[in-house]
């Protein structure tokens, strides 16, 4: 269950604009729990509260990717992921993005949806190193080869 604090005042609160990219599958991934371990994803102004199976954690925003079925990244959206990386030290982005979407790409069931996702990655591409991008591109082609083959 992903759900936002209702504002105590009378004023409307500002959600993240990030805050369209929260999944729980994300998630569990970011904090290597199984999504059945997840009880309550709150999203707050500034941050994401994941309350599960013996965890209680703050998770930031910039550390989720994008996801399909939601608007696209926006460049806005790319600079607040490269100033997370900044902050962590690391020009690209984590490792957890790529195991992320490869993941996507292997429980890919139609073509459709593979290009899509193959879109949404050519969209911030430059978020990954060189050798993550051949995996992806790698991932890409082996999920390609299935959907094709069977």
């Amino acid at each position: 269950m992903i759900t936002r604090q209702q504002a105590k005042s009378t004023e409307a609160k500002t959600f993240h604009p990030l805050a369209r990219f929260v999944t729980k599958e994300a998630i569990a991934l970011l904090l290597n729990r199984e999504p059945e371990e997840i009880y309550r994803i709150d999203c707050w102004r500034h941050v994401i509260h994941v309350v599960g199976k013996g965890i209680s954690r703050f998770v930031s925003y910039a550390d989720l990717p994008p996801v399909l079925g939601v608007e696209p990244p926006t460049q806005a959206d790319i600079c607040r992921w490269r100033k997370r990386c900044a902050v962590q030290k690391q020009k690209h982005a984590p490792q957890f993005w790529v195991d992320f979407y490869v993941q996507k790409f292997m429980q890919v069931v139609a073509f459709d949806d593979l290009v899509a996702l193959g879109k949404l990655i050519s969209k911030i591409k430059q978020v990954f190193s060189s050798e993550a991008l051949q995996t992806l591109r790698n991932a890409y082609l082996s999920a390609k080869y299935v959907l094709q083959e069977f």
